[in-house]
């Protein structure tokens, strides 16, 4: 049986089950799987593990990640990503670096978060975005997460977009993150453009 590990960059529009599938059919493998999950609609790296190494996976899905972003302000969609149904849109007011710096370093340290009802976490035996999608509406818990760093790499008022980096911990929703950054620029959440993971992961 093959061992080891792939570190593959995942393209927009596939699920992480569909890069493994795709991993185990082109390297002839029985065993594989991802560590951590990345949205269809992000892109970037995604580790994959095969045969014995897949023992590694509850040791390196521990580690921190860096996602860099672009999110629209003034839209809201029920997923929180962009193939979603807007449900709401708002006036955005005037964006300055000064503001949007400040809010986002405002936003560092260890805090709660509440995933999104579109995920695939596993409530009751089913994941939420089954719910979500026979509309039903169940109790989430909230999880710990660490916001270790996050900084503006781009503005662009104009179009409402901003570009940032974020080095997170372990469990951190992305598309949360955005809905909470455009609460406290005072506008309806954002939905997700694009998202880059590039995990810190390393095996020694």
């Amino acid at each position: 049986m093959k061992s080891g590990m792939v570190i593959i960059h995942k393209e927009k529009g596939d699920t992480s089950q569909t890069v493994v599938s795709k991993v185990k059919k082109i390297l002839n493998v029985k065993k594989a799987g991802h560590i951590g999950t990345l949205d269809p609609l992000a892109t970037g790296v995604l580790p994959i593990l095969m045969g014995e190494a897949t023992k590694l996976s509850k040791y390196l899905i521990e580690h921190d990640k860096t996602y860099r972003a672009t999110i629209q302000l003034g839209i809201q969609k029920d997923t929180g990503d962009e193939e979603g149904n807007t449900v709401k849109t708002a006036e955005v007011g005037f964006l300055d670096e000064k503001t949007v710096a400040g809010v986002l370093k405002e936003m560092q340290g260890k805090q709660t978060q509440i995933p999104p009802q579109y995920s695939a976490i596993k409530i009751g035996g089913k994941k939420l975005y089954e719910y979500a999608r026979e509309g039903k509406t169940v109790e989430i818990p909230a999880r710990n997460i660490e916001i270790y760093e996050m900084k503006l790499m781009e503005l662009n008022p104009e179009k409402s977009q901003i570009c940032f980096e974020v080095s997170c911990s372990k469990g951190t929703y992305i598309r949360t993150l955005c809905e909470d950054i455009a609460k406290r620029l005072g506008t309806v959440r954002i939905h997700e453009v694009f998202a880059k993971n590039e995990s810190r992961q390393v095996l020694n």
